[in-house]
């Protein structure tokens, strides 16, 4: 009896599915409130690569839209990097049925980064910045208002932790900032968002998913490795995720030791009273 009901069930109108949404639309809310992600008539560009996190972002917002107390748009775009055998069919037939606006960015970047970066090397690094550089040139000639990113909370503390053991420096990703160039604001709605919910909401979605198979096999990827630390921390003390992310929202700058941020110089001691 249990395994028919499994099987005529479908996952979107389940309990389960619906309670998992509405937690989701709840963080993602929060976040966009939190930080002032996207306000009245702004034109969201959300970035969609064919994986579960940009998926999940563009579906959660275009729910978000429909309720929301100020009025928005969304247009996703996603960057055709000419990739062997990628299936350029699967996105724009995804999103004519889903019905939003969306464009299509052609840039063989890919045969740029095979030839610039060796054999066996992270290739991510300069991938990114040519990505991002056609994104952001598409978002300027566009009107687009801000540039939506699908990083989650577990991107967040995983950079954190690149950056502290590989490059010397606290910090992290912003739920919100300014590009180098100031001329786009850039935010990730799925800040407050676990990957392992966005897992479950993208199976029980069944988004057409497209592997990226420049770096995705990449096994001596950086980020891999500190992926692996936190999972093997959060298996053996689960919450420790979502501590640390706490940690990143409350800051207390007089407890590190950077001058530039604190003024250290002007400490004094109070005078005793009178007495």
């Amino acid at each position: 009896m249990d395994m028919e009901v499994k099987r005529t069930s479908s996952p979107r109108t389940s309990s389960t599915f619906r309670k998992l949404q509405a937690q989701l639309r709840g963080l993602v809310g929060k976040a966009i409130e939190d930080y002032a992600m996207i306000g009245e008539g702004d034109k969201v560009m959300v970035c969609l690569s064919g994986g579960k996190d940009s998926y999940t972002l563009l579906d959660i917002l275009i729910s978000l839209q429909r309720s929301a107390p100020v009025r928005f748009e969304l247009v996703a775009v996603n960057l055709d990097q000419k990739q062997p055998g990628f299936p350029e069919h699967v996105l724009p037939e995804y999103l004519t049925g889903l019905g939003v606006s969306f464009h299509v960015i052609e840039q063989d970047t890919y045969s740029v980064v095979k030839r610039v970066i060796p054999e066996g090397k992270t290739m991510c690094g300069l991938c990114s910045r040519l990505r991002r550089g056609a994104l952001y040139r598409w978002a300027s000639e566009n009107g687009v208002t801000k540039v939506a990113l699908g990083h989650h909370r577990d991107d967040i503390v995983e950079t954190l932790f690149l950056n502290m053991f590989f490059g010397g420096r606290l910090k992290a990703m912003p739920p919100k900032l300014r590009s180098e160039d100031g001329r786009h604001i850039v935010i990730r709605p799925l800040a407050y968002v676990a990957e392992r919910d966005i897992e479950r909401y993208a199976r029980a979605r069944a988004f057409p998913i497209i592997p990226c198979k420049l770096c995705g096999s990449q096994e001596n990827a950086q980020r891999r490795m500190i992926k692996k630390m936190l999972h093997d921390w959060e298996k053996a003390y689960p919450g420790r995720t979502e501590s640390i992310f706490s940690a990143i929202r409350s800051v207390e700058a007089g407890h590190l030791a950077d001058p530039a941020l604190f003024d250290f110089a002007a400490l004094a001691a109070r005078p005793h009273d009178a007495g």
